[in-house]
C-alpha cells in the first residue's frame, strides 16, 4: 500500500529528498504520456519525470533495443574495452553538437556532466575563475552546485571555484526586468564587462549558463544575449559552457539546442535527462583541444555503458526521425497560446513564459511582483486532482513548471491544457 511505502519511505531516507503532493503517489506503470499509480488512477504526465521521459512510456523501439542489448549477457564492461554502442552515440552526439572537431565523454547525470565540463575548462584555462548566472541551478555536486545561484539548493557555501555572478533575464523582478529585450542585452553586457573588471583577475576559466533556467522556473533571456557575452568572452579567451541538460534535443522547438537562439557555439556543452529517456545518461560534448585538456587519466566507470547507450541510440534515432523538435513547436504553442489567452490576464499571473514544451507560469499575490508560493501549491494539487502531474520551481517556489514528453500529441495538450485552465482559475477563485 502508498501509505506503508511512504512510512517506509521517511525511515530510511532524508528528509531532504522531498515528495511531491500532500499524498504522494507510486507510479506503476505507464504508456505513451500516461501513468498510472498504485491506486489505479490514470495522470496525463506533463513533467516527465523532470524532463527526463523525452519519448514517454513504454515505447517499443527504446525497450527493444535495451532488451537486445540485455540478451547479449554483458550490461557492462567498463571504458577499458570498446562499446560499440557509445561510439555510435558518440558520432551522432557530435555531429549535432554544432561543436567543430567535438568530442564526447560520457557520464551519468547532469550534475557529473557539468562537474566534467567545469574540470575541463578550469585545466584548459589553468584558472578556477568560473562566471556564473543568478537564479541557476547546475547539479547537485561540490563544483556544481558551487556554480548554482539559487539559495534553496545550495546546502553549502564551500565552493571550489571562485564564482564570480551576472545578473539572470527576469523579466518579473531584478535590476534587469524593466528594460525592453534589446536594452536588457545591452545592461547584461555591461554587466558582465564591470563583474570582469571589478570581480576577478582577469584570466577566468568559463562562463557556465543554461538557455533556459529550467530549476530556476523557465526563466530566459533575449534571443541573442549570448552572442553579446561571447564576444566579450572571446576578447579575454574565456570558455562558453552552454548547460543543456533540459534545453536540449529539440525541446525548445526552435532549435536542437537551447544556445541556436543565440547565434553561438559553445566551447562545452553538457547533456542529459531526454537522451536515456529514463536510462542514466549524460555528457559533455567540446573542442578536441579543450576537451583534451585533462592532464591526467580519467574515465566514468558507468557512463556510457552498453545498456545506456543502446537506449540512447534509440531515443535519438525516434527523435529525428519523427520530427519531435517540430511537434514541441506545434504542441508547444498550442500549451502556451491557450494559457495566455485563458489566464495570462489574470492578476495573480505575472507571466507565462518558455518556449515549446518547456514552459512555466508564475503566481503572485494580486497586483504586485510578490512571489505566491502558497497559490502555486493549489495549482499543483488542483492539477494532480485534475488528473495531469506538472511540477513546481523558481527561486521563490512560485512557478508551476510543464515539461512533457515531445511525443505529445495535440488532442493531448488541449486536454492538458484545459486541466491547467480550470485548475488555475479555481484555485484563484474565478469563476469558470
Amino acid at each position: 500500500m502508498t501509505d506503508d511505502l511512504l512510512a517506509r519511505h521517511r525511515a530510511v531516507l532524508p528528509s531532504w529528498m522531498p515528495l511531491y503532493y500532500a499524498e504522494p503517489i507510486e507510479l506503476v506503470s505507464g504508456s505513451g504520456r500516461r501513468v498510472t499509480d498504485a491506486q489505479g488512477r490514470s495522470y496525463l504526465d506533463f513533467f516527465g519525470g523532470v524532463l527526463t521521459n523525452m519519448i514517454g512510456y513504454d515505447i517499443p523501439e527504446i525497450r527493444e533495443a535495451v532488451e537486445r542489448q540485455l540478451a547479449t549477457g554483458i550490461a557492462h564492461t567498463s571504458t577499458l574495452y570498446l562499446i560499440r554502442q557509445q561510439v555510435e552515440l558518440a558520432e551522432k552526439i557530435a555531429q549535432r553538437s554544432g561543436i567543430p572537431d567535438a568530442r564526447v565523454f560520457f557520464t551519468n547525470s547532469g550534475t557529473e556532466a557539468n562537474e566534467a565540463a567545469l574540470l575541463v575548462a578550469t585545466n584548459f584555462r589553468r584558472s578556477h575563475q568560473i562566471l556564473a548566472v543568478r537564479n541557476s541551478y547546475h547539479g547537485r555536486s561540490y563544483a556544481a552546485m558551487g556554480v548554482t545561484g539559487n539559495r534553496t539548493w545550495s546546502a553549502s557555501a564551500l565552493n571550489p571555484l571562485q564564482v564570480a555572478w551576472l545578473h539572470s533575464a527576469d523579466r518579473v523582478r531584478g535590476l534587469l526586468s524593466r528594460l525592453s529585450a534589446g536594452e536588457q542585452v545591452d545592461a547584461a553586457v555591461d554587466d558582465l564587462r564591470e563583474v570582469l573588471a571589478t570581480q576577478t583577475s582577469g584570466d577566468v576559466a568559463a562562463l557556465i549558463a543554461e538557455p533556459i533556467q529550467g530549476v530556476g522556473g523557465f526563466v530566459h533571456p533575449p534571443d541573442g544575449l549570448f552572442a553579446g557575452w561571447k564576444k566579450v568572452l572571446d576578447e579575454h579567451g574565456i570558455l562558453f559552457i552552454a548547460d543543456e541538460v533540459q534545453t536540449g534535443w529539440g525541446r525548445t522547438g526552435e532549435h536542437f539546442w537551447g544556445y541556436q537562439a543565440h547565434g553561438v557555439t559553445p566551447d562545452l556543452l553538457t547533456f542529459a535527462k531526454g537522451v536515456g529517456n529514463g536510462f542514466a545518461l549524460a555528457g559533455v560534448v567540446g573542442r578536441a583541444e579543450v576537451l583534451e585538456a585533462v592532464p591526467g587519466i580519467s574515465f566514468s566507470t558507468f557512463g556510457g555503458n552498453p545498456i545506456s547507450t543502446a537506449a540512447g541510440n534509440a531515443v535519438l534515432d525516434y527523435l529525428i526521425a519523427h520530427d519531435l523538435q517540430a511537434n514541441a513547436a506545434r504542441v508547444g504553442a498550442i500549451l502556451a497560446d491557450g494559457l495566455r489567452s485563458a489566464v495570462g490576464g489574470l492578476d495573480c499571473v505575472a507571466e507565462v513564459r518558455g518556449k515549446g514544451l518547456m514552459l512555466g507560469v508564475e503566481f503572485v499575490r494580486p497586483g504586485t511582483s510578490e512571489p505566491d508560493p502558497a497559490l502555486t501549491n493549489q495549482v499543483f494539487e488542483a492539477c494532480r486532482a485534475g488528473g495531469l502531474l506538472a511540477g513546481k520551481g523558481g527561486l521563490y517556489g512560485n512557478v508551476l513548471r510543464m515539461g512533457p514528453p515531445l511525443t505529445l500529441t495535440e488532442d493531448e495538450a488541449r486536454e492538458g491544457l484545459a486541466i491547467l485552465v480550470d485548475a488555475i482559475r479555481s484555485s484563484a477563485g474565478v469563476a469558470a
